[in-house]
């Protein structure tokens, strides 16, 4: 009788596109099994869960500057017409 291989849980990543490699890579992999890996799929989720959420941090961050981009642009637009 042979043991399951585990996958190692491993430590959240530090940029969007790190982030962003293990979600595809997960979902290719859940999408290709024929039978689910039951054995390994809380370790699945738990990874892509941290990934979602660093990429979910960064897509935020970027709204945030690009909205006050945005808005300091339209004031210097609407002060410069009066």
């Amino acid at each position: 009788m042979t043991t399951p291989t585990r996958k190692r849980k491993k430590a959240a990543p530090k940029t969007f596109k790190a982030a962003y490699d293990i979600l595809k890579t997960n979902a290719a992999e859940l999408q290709q099994q024929d039978e689910p890996d039951i054995d390994n799929l809380m370790t699945t989720v738990e990874e892509s869960i941290a990934a979602y959420r660093v990429c979910e941090t960064r897509i935020n961050a970027v709204q945030q500057a690009l909205d006050a981009a945005f808005a300091e642009e339209e004031d210097k637009t609407e002060n410069s017409d009066s």
